[in-house]
């Protein structure tokens, strides 16, 4: 088998140039099919990361039963009172996977300058829980700060923040004071002072004239309740929100509480719609590069076969049978695709060292603050993409070395 190995590495250096082209062929078809796959995990993962620990959604969402279907069509009956929401947080503090329990209350309502009003939409959380949310996530992008101004505060109800577009509609600065105005649980109109502690960045274009960021005790006071329409459960990095939401489902069941739960997947569509338009984008991208790589192998083997045809005959009659010299080209091909991916690694490693020295940033489509751009390294990825490689470089070898060894002897000798 040395032998072998060696003279398919001789034969190799024979057209040193155009192994050297085809080599390059395959190691930036590695590079590039990487590179993406990288990118796309990245993307992947800060969106994740993004929803469940930037927003403060956490793994999975607890509502009163009936709540999704006909909550905004009656909020007051599918609100969890008090005493649900404490039985409700202990049961599921008691699972050893769960880190945190906080309720939440959606509201929406009028915002006034006094002299201008327009519609808000906001989302009443205890504002620690946030920050205790955000402080696990597990990449430092989704560390980056959304907003302007101070942070918000428990002990201050009436600190809130509002999305750069409604502060314009209402010419508010930090500082300023406004009014919020909406109906309470009973139906009648509620108005309470707030101040304007913070501008936030929306996370979609639709709300960016319309966004709040409320305390809960400021949402339970405009809405004159105790309760909340939610609770947001943040579990243990690498738990499986799908095992959890069964069993907790259960265990709140048992403890006598109708609820449902949703796991952030439910919860976040467009994560869905964008993992499957970057899977297409994956696809199409890998089927052009490594067919570029198959038509470089082949272009290099069949000129090699027709180079080498006097040899093929020689090698013939000197009792070589067909199958060895259909191995002897494949294992040249083989060398090539081995090449091709260790140049393509090297070259990938060099790209990833690059990118932790220089830092660079982006700003992605749904933040508005420059975050840090990188490439995950995907070990699957790279596995696969090496196996492929040599699987396409030995089949690329196949047609062409099988014709010339099926030529006759006489024939191969006399090939000009």
């Amino acid at each position: 088998m040395r032998t072998w190995l060696r003279l398919a590495a001789r034969n190799l250096f024979r057209n040193g140039r155009r192994s050297l082209v085809t080599v390059a062929a395959i190691g930036l078809g590695f590079v590039a099919v990487n590179t993406l796959g990288g990118f796309t995990a990245y993307i992947f993962s800060s969106l994740e990361d993004s929803y469940i620990y930037g927003e403060g959604n956490g793994h999975l969402t607890v509502y009163k039963a009936g709540f999704l279907r006909q909550g905004k069509l009656d909020p007051a009956r599918y609100l969890l009172a008090p005493a649900e929401l404490a039985r409700a947080r202990d049961t599921l503090l008691g699972d050893p996977e769960v880190l945190l329990a906080t309720p939440a209350l959606h509201i929406a309502g009028l915002l006034s300058n006094g002299q201008v009003s327009t519609i808000f939409v906001a989302a009443g959380r205890v504002p620690s829980d946030v920050a205790a949310i955000m402080e696990q996530a597990p990449n430092g992008a989704d560390r980056v700060r959304q907003y302007d101004g101070e942070a918000l505060d428990d002990a201050r109800r009436d600190g809130i923040g509002v999305s750069r577009g409604l502060a314009r509609q209402l010419n508010l600065e930090l500082g300023g004071a406004a009014v919020a105005m909406a109906p309470t649980v009973s139906g009648q109109i509620n108005a309470l002072d707030v101040r304007l502690a913070q501008l936030v960045d929306a996370p979609v274009e639709a709300l960016e004239d319309k966004l709040a960021a409320v305390p809960l005790a400021f949402a339970q006071g405009l809405y004159d309740t105790g309760g909340a329409d939610r609770v947001t459960v943040l579990l243990r990095a690498g738990a499986d929100a799908d095992a959890a939401r069964d069993r907790l489902a259960g265990a709140l069941a048992a403890a006598g509480l109708e609820v449902e739960l949703r796991t952030w997947r439910e919860q976040a569509p467009f994560y869905t719609k964008v993992k499957k338009m970057f899977d297409v984008i994956f696809l199409i991208t890998f089927q052009i590069v490594f067919t570029i790589v198959v038509m470089s192998v082949l272009n290099t083997v069949g000129m090699a076969v027709m180079e080498r045809t006097r040899e093929i005959g020689t090698l013939r009659a000197l009792g070589v049978r067909r199958g060895g010299i259909v191995g002897l080209f494949a294992l040249e091909s083989a060398l090539l695709g081995a090449a091709g991916a260790l140049f393509g690694m090297a070259v990938l490693l060099l790209q990833l060292y690059l990118l932790r020295l220089l830092e660079p940033t982006w700003v992605p489509p749904q933040i508005t603050r420059e975050v840090p751009l990188r490439i995950y390294l995907v070990g699957w990825h790279w596995l696969a993409s090496v196996l492929l490689l040599l699987l396409l470089s030995l089949a690329a070898a196949v047609a062409p070395a099988r014709k010339a060894a099926r030529m006759d002897i006489p024939r191969a000798l006399g090939y000009t």
